[in-house]
C-alpha cells in the first residue's frame, strides 16, 4: 500500500463544505510534518495547508485562511483532515497528501520539500 492515501474528494456546491482524510501508514509519520497541497487545472501545487508533528502549529495560504482547517490524529497510523468551508469553485482542482521529515532548513510552502506525496483527490466545487 501506498505510504499516503488520500479520501474524500468529490463534486459539491459553491457554499458548501468537503472534508478530506488522508492515511499514513507504512512508516512513522508521527514526527513528520503533514501537508494538504492542491493543483488546480493548468498550475503548479500550491500549499493548502500544513501541520507540525505536534498539530500546535499550522500554516494556511492566503486564499483558504479563515476557511479551511487542518488537524491531524497521531496512533499506529497518522491520519491527516482538511476540513474545507465555504467551497468557492476557485478551490476546483486535485488534493494531495504530502508528508515532510523534520529536517532544518525545509519550507512547509515549497513541495519540493516533502519527501512523500499520496495519488490525490479531485475536489470539483460547481454549481
Amino acid at each position: 500500500q501506498a505510504p499516503l492515501v488520500e479520501d474524500g474528494g468529490g463534486l459539491v456546491q459553491p457554499g458548501t463544505s468537503l472534508r478530506l482524510s488522508c492515511v499514513a501508514s507504512g512508516r512513522t509519520f508521527s514526527d513528520y510534518i503533514m501537508g494538504w497541497f492542491r493543483q488546480p487545472p493548468g498550475t503548479e501545487r500550491e500549499l493548502a495547508a500544513a501541520i507540525s508533528w505536534s498539530g500546535i502549529s499550522t500554516n494556511y495560504g492566503d486564499s483558504v485562511k479563515g476557511r479551511f482547517t487542518i488537524s491531524r490524529e497521531n496512533g499506529e497510523n497518522t491520519m491527516v483532515y482538511l476540513d474545507m468551508n465555504d467551497l468557492r469553485p476557485v478551490d476546483t482542482g486535485v488534493y494531495y497528501c504530502a508528508a515532510m521529515a523534520p529536517t532544518d532548513g525545509r519550507n512547509v510552502y515549497y513541495a519540493s520539500d516533502y519527501d512523500y506525496w499520496g495519488q490525490g483527490t479531485q475536489v470539483t466545487v460547481s454549481s
